[in-house]
């Protein structure tokens, strides 16, 4: 791989981040528990900064997928490597991912979701939306990015478990 270019700088990031909360407050108000499903290991960069501009109370779960491995492509098969949370009747839910690309990854969260826990609402928000690569008709409804269809990495974005620790996004020529 070349040289790393910058494709969202940090201080984008920040403010868009911001920009999706305000929206999701506006959505789900300031009074009811909201709780919110950081999809590990991608999203972890993006839900914490995220959950620190909710106004409503907020219960904070996570649960680990995977569809890459060390590929810069989805395998089109999910792994479920936790899916453990608790009880979600009748409550408000946000699932938060890095980004959704084919969206084979999201659709089978909300699924599982919807059918086992039954959330009185489940929303999805993610950090970087590459329509291009949608093999499916899930969409989220809050995102801060629309992104081409390049392989990027960092704020939680990875190749083979690396660059997660960039405050920005990039991506290699």
């Amino acid at each position: 791989m070349k040289d790393l270019k910058v494709l969202i700088s940090e201080e984008e990031l920040n403010k868009k981040i911001k920009n999706v909360a305000d929206k999701i407050n506006a959505y789900f108000g300031e009074n009811e528990e909201l709780t919110v499903i950081c999809v590990l290991k991608g999203a972890i960069m993006f839900c914490t900064h995220l959950v620190k501009y909710l106004k409503m109370p907020v219960k904070i779960e996570c649960v680990r997928l995977s569809s890459y491995g060390a590929d810069t492509k989805s395998s089109g098969k999910i792994k479920a490597l936790d899916l453990t949370l608790p009880p979600l009747e009748d409550k408000n839910v946000l699932v938060v991912e890095d980004i959704i690309d084919t969206g084979l990854t999201i659709k089978f969260l909300k699924d599982y979701i919807e059918t086992t826990l039954k959330p009185k609402k489940l929303k999805i928000a993610t950090m970087a939306n590459k329509k291009m690569a949608r093999i499916n008709e899930v969409q989220p409804d809050f995102y801060g990015f629309e992104v081409d269809d390049k392989f990027i990495v960092g704020f939680g974005l990875d190749y083979d478990e690396i660059y997660r620790n960039l405050p920005y996004i990039g991506y290699f020529e």
